[in-house]
């Protein structure tokens, strides 16, 4: 019986590593896999370590965040060197995951890394470290395979886990039905990210910009869509000034849909946005030391994943000291009053889904990790 070790850090990472498990169980039901990450990976029959934390960082972290990650470091350092595995699956959290991989390497583990640290866009010292430590890449950005071979690193093409949950297609009005909202009048989805520290830095102004949104449209209507990895008492500490406010937990993709226009933080959620074709601003802000630092390491010149893909600003991104309530509303008032503009939009989106591929992510990654055992 094969034996899998899993090891994430953040909540999407956690959702992507539940579909590969997924995956492998259904390709091989007698494998053991045992891991790092959330409630959807337990959901999905991971085995989690005990008292191993999964560590959800982001910027330039905290004491409390160092500890934690340490103590996680140091508990999995011990693991990989006491327990042969039949290969090690990484997936995203590179602060935390190549670290490991390095203590893995040198216990001569099998280490497959899913869902790669973004060395294309910052990071470029980390390309050495993961051609010296990982045994192959798993890639979900088309580009991403040329990028790392070009690099002498192993490296497959899987397609992107996020086609795999959505549809084709969404019917807006049936999605307005299902979250009791008004069929005829506007929607704006406000997606501030999974993060605490993104609801502090961004969810204020994003609820300012409506305000001032709302001037203009007395009809309108807001959906916050909370990610499952926020205590339901932080969102609503930020709320309680605003009792319009529709509150949809768990459901990113139905909010996405049902709204005309989104808010969103700078993520994975503006490709989920886009795949599901609905009209957006990034917005992204944090501490000016984060950003001073990222501002050196960036090679790139924007930070929405949409963008980044399109090589283009295909969508308004509104950083740092220029995201303002004015600046945010100004822009969102400019897209919703301009069909033109939203109709390039998403026919911009349409030609972007089609250059990821086809859906199967999660069970072609399954299928080469499980090749690596068969090695």
């Amino acid at each position: 019986m094969a034996n899998i070790l899993l090891v994430t850090g953040e909540a999407s990472g956690d959702l992507h590593g539940a579909k590969l498990a997924l995956a492998l169980r259904e390709l091989d039901p007698s494998i053991d896999l045992v891991g790092v990450g959330g409630v959807h990976m337990a959901q999905a029959g991971v085995r989690l370590l005990p008292d191993i934390a999964r560590v959800d960082a982001m910027g330039v972290p905290g004491v409390r965040q160092l500890w934690l990650g340490w103590k996680t470091l140091r508990q999995l350092s011990v693991l990989v060197k006491q327990i042969r595995f039949d290969v090690i699956v990484l997936i995203d959290s590179p602060g935390m995951n190549l670290r490991l991989a390095k203590v893995a390497a040198k216990a001569s583990q099998t280490i497959v890394y899913y869902i790669a640290p973004q060395v294309w866009a910052w990071g470029r010292r980390r390309v050495h470290l993961i051609r010296q430590v990982v045994t192959r890449v798993l890639a979900i950005l088309p580009f991403e395979e040329t990028y790392f071979r070009k690099e002498g690193i192993a490296c497959d093409y899987v397609g992107h886990p996020l086609l795999d949950e959505l549809p084709e297609s969404f019917d807006r009005r049936q999605e307005r039905k299902v979250l009791d909202l008004k069929p005829d009048e506007m929607v704006i989805g406000l997606l501030p990210g999974s993060r605490a520290k993104e609801i502090h830095d961004l969810l204020p102004t994003l609820l300012d910009a409506c305000a001032i949104i709302h001037r203009k449209y007395s009809g309108l209507q807001i959906v916050l869509a909370q990610a499952h990895s926020l205590p339901d008492s932080l969102v609503q500490h930020y709320l309680r000034h605003s009792p319009s406010i529709k509150l949809i937990k768990g459901k990113p993709n139905e909010v996405i849909a049902a709204s005309d226009l989104v808010l969103v933080a700078s993520g994975t959620a503006t490709l989920q946005t886009a795949l599901i074709g609905t009209p957006m601003v990034i917005v992204y802000r944090t501490s000016p030391l984060t950003y001073h630092i990222g501002k050196c390491l960036i090679t790139i010149p924007y930070i929405g994943l949409v963008n980044i893909l399109a090589k283009k600003e295909l969508v308004p991104e509104i950083l740092q000291a220029q995201a303002t309530a004015n600046n945010i509303a100004q822009e969102a008032l400019s897209i919703l009053e301009n069909p033109s503009r939203q109709r390039v939009m998403k026919e911009s989106f349409q030609d972007l889904r089609k250059s990821l591929g086809s859906p199967g992510a999660s069970r072609r990654a399954a299928e080469m990790i499980l090749s690596e055992i068969r090695v």
